[in-house]
């Protein structure tokens, strides 16, 4: 068999693409703007390039620091000053220093408790009690007269025991009336005729040295005294057993009497015996 023959169809033209619209101006403006100007992904780019080329320092220094906000000061809160005890108080207190003033110019008016009237002796020294304190006695001078007696026992009796032996503490100058009331039991009418009423007698002790031999060393050293009585000394006791009762009248109110007695026990009882002594016998 003969095989037909094929007819190919013609294929049809292809057609032209429709021309390009020619641009309005505003868009050929536009594209030429965009075509001028970096995009923005490329410079982020750039930038972060840069900054790992860049030191870390440089980075820092070039950024600005923050500036710290100024705190507004607190204001002052005022101190509450501490409870001060009586000593404490003293010793806060400036000492007046009049060691070398003429006694006469002493008085109530113009002397503190803490006026230092010797070299190592402060006026409250010469009234202070253990037995006023416990009692809550006010043991104070009664007038310029007492002050002043005192005044010149610290300087004549009790300071040249001080420059001898050292530091020490009166057990008692002067006691008035109430005090001498308690210690002695005494009722509210009675006064005392005692030389600690005027400010003209102390009661001392040496720690470490026999009452007997501080009467003996006063008796040998001081300029001059009134009275010195070894109170209730009682070797039995110890060396330091009773105390030294030594007097000095005030300026102008007669001359001192130089007496030494000894008030020690005879058979159960207190007496006074002339002369500085342990026992009655001696």
């Amino acid at each position: 068999m003969t095989p037909r023959p094929t007819s190919a169809k013609p294929r049809p033209p292809r057609q032209a693409a429709p021309a390009a619209k020619p641009a309005t101006k505003a868009a050929t403006t536009s594209k030429a703007k965009a075509s001028t100007t970096p995009a923005p992904a490329k410079a982020s780019t750039k930038a972060a390039a840069q900054s790992r080329k860049t030191p870390a320092a440089k980075i820092a220094a070039a950024t600005p620091a923050a500036k710290p906000r100024s705190t507004p000061a607190p204001a002052p809160v005022a101190a509450t000053p501490p409870a001060r005890s009586r000593s404490a108080s003293r010793s806060a207190t400036p000492t007046v220093d009049r060691k070398n003033a003429p006694i006469s110019e002493f008085s109530l008016a113009n002397t503190s408790h803490d006026t230092r009237i010797a070299p190592n002796f402060l006026v409250y020294e010469l009234t202070r009690s253990e037995l006023a304190d416990r009692r809550g006695i006010a043991n104070h001078f009664p007038t310029d007269r007492e002050l002043r007696a005192a005044i010149n026992l610290a300087r004549e009796v009790l300071q040249p025991i001080r420059d001898k032996f050292g530091s020490f503490t009166p057990n008692s100058v002067f006691r008035g009336h109430p005090l001498e009331r308690a210690l002695k039991n005494k009722p509210a009418s009675w006064l005392s005729t005692s030389q600690h009423s005027r400010g003209e007698a102390c009661d001392i002790e040496i720690v470490g040295m026999s009452t007997l031999a501080l009467a003996n060393w006063a008796k040998d050293n001081l300029k001059t005294f009134d009275q010195i009585i070894c109170e209730c000394y009682d070797p039995a006791k110890g060396p330091n057993s009773g105390w030294v009762h030594i007097s000095l009248k005030a300026p102008g109110s007669g001359e001192n009497r130089r007496q030494l007695l000894s008030y020690i026990a005879d058979h159960g009882k207190m007496v006074y015996v002339p002369g500085l002594r342990a026992t009655a016998l001696a």
